[in-house]
């Protein structure tokens, strides 16, 4: 039976304004082409190694102009709070670029992809003219072939989807950090997700920084809100995931459809919680789990964010 119901909660009062400095004019590509080759090329193997890995929800696009959301200020704190050093590179494994074998992107210079519909139209100024690196995407598709993952593309088009570029133009704002995005196969399962990350995790160390961008939970369009609240089936999840990556029962989370209370109406779909298993699978069997944030949406969206560090 489903419980929808809620649980007090108290839920901040929005305030949409657009933030100017992430807008304005396309940076030309000239110009970006000219900075890659004098200052952001990657050299593999010459950075500082990177013991962490992360999963951040990523929620709603409407992030860019609600100010006060507290998700949104987590993102803003992340050099600050989380994770002060700076990456060579970042791979974002994204919820939003479904493939039916994996995918990266290789190219110079990375789009920004407006994969969604029917928001206000300020949300499409937005830039986040992101290095890419070919380089990289190259090392992944090796790390990959080597795990015995048979058919690996390469995508020389693609840029950076919302699950990307929204979260980064809050963390790292000044988009001078080369970024690859790699997909997700929603038809496989956790397990499967868990292993692509596991074969990921030589690029820790070689200074690239892993983040998983999803959500802790992700109902259906049809899953009634809770506006003073929170369902009580999306606590019982979001406190089963949290009770789990804590306690080090990965394999359980692997195994989420016959673990996890209530999954069926958190993912309904598993697009958005598998890049959680790839940054779980690429911070290695004996990481240490931590929450590092936790907000709702409707009372049914989960922004549960974790950092998975190596021991």
């Amino acid at each position: 039976m489903m419980l929808l119901s809620c649980q007090s909660f108290q839920q901040p009062r929005l305030l949409p304004q657009i933030r100017s400095s992430f807008s304005g004019p396309e940076i030309k590509r000239r110009t970006l082409l000219k900075f890659l080759v004098t200052s952001s090329n990657l050299k593999m193997g010459s950075q500082e190694s990177i013991k962490e890995t992360f999963f951040i929800s990523h929620g709603t696009p409407m992030m860019t102009m609600e100010e006060s959301k507290p998700a949104r200020k987590f993102l803003e704190s992340w050099r600050e709070r989380i994770y002060s050093k700076k990456p060579k590179a970042i791979l974002v494994v994204s919820a939003h670029w479904e493939t039916d074998e994996p995918s990266v992107n290789a190219v110079d210079f990375n789009d920004t992809i407006y994969d969604f519909y029917g928001f206000p139209a300020p949300m499409y100024q937005f830039k986040y003219p992101a290095p890419g690196s070919p380089e990289l995407a190259k090392k992944i598709q090796d790390l990959l072939a080597a795990s015995g993952f048979k058919s690996i593309n390469i995508d020389k088009k693609r840029g950076l989807d919302h699950g990307a570029w929204v979260p980064l133009m809050f963390m790292y704002p000044e988009a001078n950090i080369p970024v690859c995005q790699l997909s997700v196969q929603s038809h496989l399962d956790g397990t499967y997700h868990y292993k692509l990350g596991q074969a990921l995790a030589p690029l820790k160390d070689e200074g690239v920084l892993i983040i998983g961008s999803g959500s802790a939970t992700h109902p259906s369009n049809a899953t009634p809100p809770c506006d003073d609240g929170v369902a009580p089936w999306a606590v019982e999840f979001d406190r089963w995931l949290e009770t789990t990556l804590i306690d080090g029962r990965f394999e359980d989370v692997n195994k989420y459809e016959s673990k996890a209370p209530n999954w069926k109406l958190a993912h309904p779909w598993p697009e958005h919680f598998y890049p959680l298993h790839v940054a779980l699978g690429a911070a290695g069997e004996n990481s240490k789990a931590e929450l590092i944030h936790n907000s709702w949406d409707d009372g049914i969206m989960s922004y549960g964010s974790y950092k998975f560090t190596s021991t």
